[in-house]
């Protein structure tokens, strides 16, 4: 992988950081638990509100583990190891880091690990 490339993903790195840690941010919010008044609110909107809730916490522990890679990512960019599987040190295709640049592992040894 080329110097320009590398560095193309180390801002995408950055700017994905940045974006994950505002949307966590902004929906700390939405994960609170549920109030069950009943007398405020029927049963199908309190079950839909802790639905609501529980999809929010779920979409906030997957930016977490993603925020958690982004400084491993940053650190192979560093030591020049990044775009390589972190299994069988083949190259990463450059379309899977696009879809995140904080995948460590080429398709096959991704699949292995399922």
């Amino acid at each position: 992988m080329d110097a320009s490339t590398v560095e193309y993903f180390r801002l995408a790195l950055l700017e994905l950081q940045s974006q994950l840690q505002d949307i966590e941010e902004i929906a700390k919010d939405s994960s609170k638990p549920v109030k069950l008044d009943q007398t405020m609110v029927g049963r199908l909107s309190r079950m839909d509100a802790m639905q609501g809730a529980e999809m929010a916490r779920e979409a906030s522990r997957r930016r977490r583990l993603q925020l958690a890679r982004i400084p491993v990512a940053l650190q192979r960019i560093d030591d020049g190891d990044y775009g390589f599987c972190a299994t069988c040190d083949e190259l990463i295709a450059e379309g899977r880091l696009k879809i995140d640049p904080t995948y460590a592992h080429c398709v096959n040894c991704a699949d292995a690990r399922k």
